[in-house]
């Protein structure tokens, strides 16, 4: 397992607590997890594994054994950072798996003619008011055609929810790592991703490391 692995999955599970917690409803960070037994936002989980070894992963199962009798409504999941947990026979099915990602400096190439600004504020959906949040748009013209969000924690940067077409995809990874640079210097930039945009990130300069899976309860 690379070494920042560890610091990439830290800095999602406080990006994914603060979330919940800007909608009332804060996790706990365990030892070896991050756990929320409220409904959290959509496309967020419930858990986040944070340790491995033979004894966190004990430790994990024991904690989704207690989530799954809190009777939480709907499907909801647990993103196995490390990808060391199989929740198949617990009554989970995967979701999906992605790749961590982290680049320590801004990528190079062909300038583009999107357009970004820093908003001021968060959405509805996100109502944040935190100086470790940053959110940005690109427009092209009036449209918005791009963005992305950080969050820094855990002496890294994590990037999140990035939007692009498919012909902009690198130039806004390019363009998001000198952002981030920018927004808060000296910091690694983290992430995961898959497909299309692990492609688009790793054409940019992005380092592709250790894999992660994502599991969901399965449907009734």
């Amino acid at each position: 397992m690379k070494a920042w692995t560890v610091a990439a999955a830290l800095n999602n599970a406080r990006w994914c607590d603060a979330v919940c917690r800007a909608h009332g409803h804060a996790g706990r960070m365990l030892p070896h997890m991050w756990v929320n037994a409220a409904t959290v936002p959509r496309f967020y989980p419930n858990a986040v594994t944070l340790a491995v070894g033979q004894t966190a992963l004990e430790e994990q199962r024991n904690t989704v054994e207690i989530l799954q009798k809190s009777n939480l409504p709907g499907r909801w999941s647990v993103k196995d950072s490390f990808n060391k947990l199989d929740l198949s026979r617990r009554g989970f099915e995967l979701l999906f798996e992605a790749n961590w990602i982290r680049s320590e400096m801004p990528g190079e190439g062909p300038s583009s003619d999107i357009v970004w600004t820093r908003e001021e504020k968060g959405t509805a959906d996100l109502p944040f008011d935190d100086p470790a949040f940053a959110m940005f748009k690109g427009r092209r013209g009036f449209k918005v055609v791009a963005g992305f969000m950080l969050y820094r924690a855990e002496d890294v940067v994590g990037v999140t929810s990035v939007v692009a077409e498919t012909s902009d995809a690198a130039a806004v990874w390019r363009s998001l790592t000198l952002l981030s640079a920018q927004t808060f210097p000296r910091l690694p930039l983290v992430g995961y991703e898959s497909g299309r945009e692990l492609k688009a990130a790793v054409k940019a300069g992005f380092e592709s490391g250790d894999k992660l899976r994502v599991w969901v309860t399965a449907r009734d």
